[in-house]
């Protein structure tokens, strides 16, 4: 059956982490929350690319689709929606960016996640989890979210989450702030609150694309759609409108 909602999780994260947006959407979408390159399903593979993920995209919808990415996630669903063009119905990017535009600030990033990536291999998965668990982005996660979070995080291995850093990383992907000009599909830019980096990110790029509107989840941190995901459900099924707050 084909899907009219594509959901595209976050690094360290599986298709999983999606279900309590699936099951609130149960009967109004029919939607997949595929495990990208690196992560559960596909955690055996020793590379991962984005050509693999947009090859992944185009056998999962063949008709228009809305398409969702939450961080690494939303970062690829950019690069999809540019290279799909009008399959892409909606874009919805949650706690997510284009990339980096400074050429030294990209390789500095890739020799940060490279450097990341060896030590996951060198630790192994559940140490990694616990050092990424504890970063301020995520460390005021409910108890009980968080717990959730980190058994979803476990379903990976470190040669998986090291591969997709490697290939799938902020410093191995090419920025796209230069081409969000391009995007014709209306985009609702999600954040957290109390995320502030990704708000800013966001005014930014709202500034850029043809139909876009910034929506700041009350309470959230980065990781809105594990915080709040009825916000991400409210986004999903309400009208488009220039309304910036939830």
């Amino acid at each position: 059956m084909p899907a009219d909602l594509v959901l595209l999780h976050g690094f360290t994260q599986t298709g999983r982490s999606w279900q309590p947006v699936r099951h609130a959407l149960a009967g109004r979408y029919r939607s997949v929350a595929p495990d990208l390159p690196g992560h559960g399903d596909f955690a055996g593979r020793r590379t991962a690319s984005f050509a693999a993920c947009d090859a992944y995209l185009r056998a999962l919808a063949d008709a228009p689709f809305t398409l969702v990415g939450y961080s690494m996630g939303g970062r690829i669903a950019l690069h999809a929606a540019l290279s799909l063009g009008a399959r892409v119905a909606r874009l919805v990017l949650i706690g997510a960016s284009p990339g980096l535009a400074d050429p030294a600030e990209r390789a500095a990033r890739r020799a940060a996640d490279d450097a990341l990536a060896d030590r996951i291999e060198a630790i192994g998965v559940e140490a990694f989890v616990r050092e990424w668990s504890a970063q301020p982005l995520f460390a005021d996660l409910p108890r009980g979210i968080a717990e959730r979070a980190d058994a979803d995080r476990l379903r990976n291995t470190a040669a998986g989450l090291a591969a997709a850093l490697r290939g799938l990383g902020t410093g191995a992907m090419p920025s796209l702030w230069d081409r969000l000009g391009e995007l014709a599909p209306p985009v609702d830019l999600v954040a957290g609150e109390r995320d502030e980096k990704f708000r800013a990110i966001a005014e930014r790029m709202a500034a850029l694309l043809p139909r876009a509107a910034v929506r700041v989840v009350e309470g959230a941190g980065h990781a809105v759609a594990l915080e709040a995901p009825e916000a991400v459900v409210e986004v999903l099924t309400a009208e488009r409108t220039d309304e910036r707050r939830l």
